[in-house]
């Protein structure tokens, strides 16, 4: 997956950690976003069935994108805005990465 380029103004490139992984983003991205960008489509599973979450509304209404951000779980990964050396743990531990 590529992302955005030509026309597009980017924040300064950072680094994150997810699930122990470095991740290159940029300031200004959200977290999902930068999870996305990276190939990162579930962020979770629910409880009850195991069904794979992700970014749905984009906008912290629907609570599908919950991630833990520097050891607080439960926060809103579309947004979140990433800073340079946040540490993101998905709530699921076999997210699958496609790229």
């Amino acid at each position: 997956m590529k992302r955005l380029s030509g026309g597009v103004r980017r924040g300064a490139s950072i680094n994150i950690v997810v699930n122990g992984e470095p991740v290159r983003a940029h300031l200004g991205e959200s977290v999902a976003t930068a999870l996305l960008a990276d190939g990162r489509r579930v962020l979770r599973r629910t409880v009850k069935r195991g069904a794979p979450r992700g970014l749905f509304c984009g906008m912290g209404v629907c609570f599908d994108c919950v991630v833990t951000i520097d050891g607080t779980p439960g926060m809103r990964g579309c947004v979140t805005a990433v800073r340079d050396g946040m540490r993101i743990e998905t709530e699921s531990p076999d997210v699958t990465r496609t790229r």
